[in-house]
C-alpha cells in the first residue's frame, strides 16, 4: 500500500511541472534540461531573466499616436481613397461614352453604261428675204420723197430698181421696188457718270512717288495743288506721307496763276453835286480877273472818276464852251474865258460826276456818265479878254 501511495504522488500534476519547462519564444513545454525546443528550435538553455529579454525584443513595437495626427491621417485616407475612386468613375464614363461601331455591309451594284447617241446636227435654216414693195410714181414724186415716205435710203431704191443713180429718170406711172427698210440696232444706255465722278474723270492728274524728306506741305507748295485737295483725291486721313508712296496731285485743283486784277464792279450812280458858289444870278466886273466855282462833294470817288465842270457863254453864243475835269470840288475859270468886248455877258454853268472807260486814239481819256447832273446856274461877267500870245516860233 506504501508503493502505490508513492507513485501517485509521483503522478502529481505538481510534481510532473517540476521536471518541465517553458519554452521562452513559443510556450512549448518542453523537459527542464532540454537544451532546444522541438517545436520552434531556440535554445532554451538561457536563465529566467534571458528568456524574457528573448520574449520581450521578439514582441511587435508598440506606436503611438496622438489625436490630431490620427485625424490627420484618417482625413489623407479619405481624400486619397476619393481621388482614387474618382478617376476611376471618369474612366468608366469615357469607356461608356464610346459608341460601338457596327458595320453595315454596302451593296454594290454595277451599272451598265448605256452609249448616248449623238446629238442631232443643227441645220440653219436660211430666212426668207421680204419681198419688196411695189411703188407707182405719181405727179410731183422724187426719190427723196420716196425714200423719206418708206424710210429707206435713195441708194437702196436705185440699186433694187437699178436706175442712174441721180434717180432724175423717174415718170409718172413709173413702177418702183422699195425694199423694206432695215431695223435699226438697239442702243444700249451708256454708263453716265455722276457731276462729281464727271468732274474727277475731267481733272489733269500726275502721279508722284513720295521721298526721302518729303512732306504733304512741300508737295502742295511744288505743285500749287491745296493740301486738303491732295488728302481728298488719295483718300488720306492726316497730313502724313510716307516714302515710296504714289500720290495722285489734281492739276485740276491748282490754285489761279496771280494775274492783273480785275476790274472793280461800278459802283451805282453817284447823286448830283450841289452848286454853292458864286451864286444864282452873281455878277463880277472888269476888276475881277478870274471866277472860282465851288459845289457839294458827293462822297469819296475813285482814281478813275473826276467831276465834269461845263461853262457856256450863253450871250456869244453855244459855239463858246469850256468842259474840264477836276477831281476836286472847286474849278476857277481863267481870265482868257472873260468876254471878248466891254459888254457884260451871261455864264451858265453845271456840274456831274463822269468815269473814264477808254483812252482815244490821241491818248485822251474816254469818259462816261456816272451820276446826276447838278441844278443849273448863271453869273455875269464884264469885261474884255486879254490878247492871246503869239505863239513863239
Amino acid at each position: 500500500m506504501k508503493e502505490i501511495r508513492t507513485s501517485k504522488k509521483n503522478m502529481n500534476p505538481e510534481n510532473t511541472s517540476e521536471n518541465t519547462k517553458l519554452c521562452p519564444t513559443c510556450g512549448t513545454k518542453i523537459k527542464a534540461d532540454a537544451e532546444r525546443c522541438l517545436v520552434c528550435g531556440s535554445k532554451v538553455n538561457g536563465s529566467q531573466k534571458d528568456a524574457e529579454e528573448v520574449v520581450k525584443g521578439s514582441r511587435m513595437p508598440k506606436i503611438t499616436l496622438g489625436l490630431p495626427l490620427a485625424v490627420v491621417l484618417v482625413a489623407l485616407f479619405l481624400a486619397i481613397g476619393a481621388v482614387m475612386v474618382y478617376f476611376a468613375l471618369q474612366q468608366t464614363s469615357q469607356v461608356a461614352e464610346q459608341p460601338t461601331t457596327t458595320s453595315t455591309p454596302t451593296l454594290t451594284t454595277t451599272s451598265t453604261v448605256t452609249p448616248t447617241p449623238p446629238p442631232p446636227t443643227a441645220t440653219s435654216t436660211p430666212q426668207p428675204t421680204p419681198t419688196p414693195l411695189t411703188y407707182t410714181i405719181s405727179a410731183g414724186d422724187s426719190c427723196l420723197t420716196i425714200a423719206a415716205r418708206f424710210e429707206v435710203s435713195i441708194q437702196s431704191i436705185v440699186l433694187l430698181n437699178d436706175i442712174p443713180a441721180s434717180c432724175n429718170t423717174l415718170y409718172e406711172g413709173q413702177t418702183l421696188l422699195i425694199p423694206h427698210p432695215t431695223p435699226t440696232a438697239t442702243l444700249y444706255p451708256t454708263a453716265t457718270l455722276s457731276g462729281i465722278e464727271a468732274t474727277r474723270a475731267a481733272c489733269e492728274q500726275v502721279s508722284y512717288l513720295v521721298k526721302e524728306g518729303d512732306t504733304l506741305s512741300t508737295i502742295s507748295l511744288n505743285y500749287a495743288v491745296p493740301m486738303e485737295a491732295i488728302k481728298d483725291y488719295n483718300g488720306l486721313v492726316s497730313n502724313t506721307v510716307y516714302s515710296d508712296l504714289t500720290l495722285i496731285i489734281p492739276l485740276c485743283e491748282r490754285a489761279a496763276t496771280p494775274g492783273p486784277s480785275p476790274t472793280p464792279t461800278p459802283p451805282p450812280p453817284y447823286p448830283a453835286p450841289s452848286p454853292l458858289l458864286p451864286s444864282d444870278g452873281a455878277y463880277f466886273s472888269l476888276e475881277d480877273s478870274s471866277v472860282s466855282l465851288q459845289w457839294s462833294s458827293v462822297g469819296l470817288i475813285n482814281e478813275n472818276e473826276a467831276y465834269m465842270v461845263t461853262v457856256e457863254d450863253v450871250t456869244e453864243g453855244e459855239g463858246r464852251k469850256l468842259v474840264e475835269y477836276p477831281t476836286d470840288t472847286k474849278f476857277t475859270i481863267p481870265s482868257s474865258f472873260r468876254p471878248r468886248n466891254n459888254q457884260p455877258h451871261v455864264y451858265r454853268w453845271w456840274v456831274s460826276t463822269v468815269r473814264q472807260i477808254d483812252v482815244d486814239e490821241d491818248g485822251n481819256p474816254v469818259w462816261e456818265n456816272a451820276g446826276e447832273t447838278s441844278e443849273t446856274r448863271v453869273f455875269t461877267w464884264t469885261g474884255e479878254a486879254a490878247p492871246e500870245a503869239t505863239p513863239t516860233p
